[in-house]
C-alpha cells in the first residue's frame, strides 16, 4: 500500500522587512505576534535597516543602548518614536574592495609572513611587482589575472 505524504503546515516567519513594516507603520502590539515571530524580531539588523535612512540615525544610536535581548523593548521604544508612514532606505555597501583569499595565501608562501602583513604589502606593492612574484613561484597566467 503506497504511503501518502502529508505537508507539515509552514509557520510564517515575520522577515526583516515584515518587521520594519511592523514598527514603522502597522505598529501592532507586541503580543499579538507569535513565539516564533518574537524569536525572529532581530534588534541588530533592524537597527542595521534603519540607521540606512538619514533621518533616523540618532534614534538608532540612542536605542542601541538598550541590551538586544530585551526585545519587547526594543520594539515598543521603535513603534513609539517612529513616525506612522512607510519608507524605503537604500541599502549601503562598502566601497572597499577585498583582496583575492588566493592571491594572499601566495604572496603569503612567497614572502614567509602573516596574512595580515600581506594585505599592508598590497597597498604598497604595484601590479606588476605582484605578476613577477606570481611567476617567480610558477603561478599561470589565468589565475594571474585575477
Amino acid at each position: 500500500m503506497p504511503r501518502i505524504k502529508t505537508k507539515a503546515p509552514k509557520t510564517n516567519k515575520l522577515s526583516i522587512f515584515d518587521w520594519l513594516k511592523e514598527i514603522s507603520y502597522n505598529k501592532s502590539p507586541w503580543n499579538k505576534f507569535s513565539d516564533d515571530d518574537k524569536k525572529s524580531f532581530e534588534p541588530y539588523m533592524i537597527n542595521r535597516f534603519l540607521s540606512m535612512n538619514e533621518s533616523y540615525i540618532e534614534l538608532v544610536n540612542y536605542v542601541q543602548t538598550i541590551p538586544y535581548t530585551e526585545k519587547e523593548k526594543y520594539y515598543v521604544l521603535y513603534c513609539n518614536m517612529l513616525p506612522k508612514k512607510q519608507f524605503f532606505s537604500k541599502y549601503i555597501k562598502s566601497t572597499i574592495k577585498q583582496p583575492d583569499v588566493d592571491l594572499i595565501e601566495n604572496l603569503t608562501c612567497y614572502f614567509e609572513c602573516s596574512k595580515r602583513e600581506i594585505e599592508d604589502y598590497l597597498n604598497i606593492l604595484s601590479a606588476e611587482d605582484i605578476k613577477q612574484y606570481l611567476t617567480d613561484m610558477g603561478i599561470e597566467n589565468k589565475t594571474k589575472k585575477k
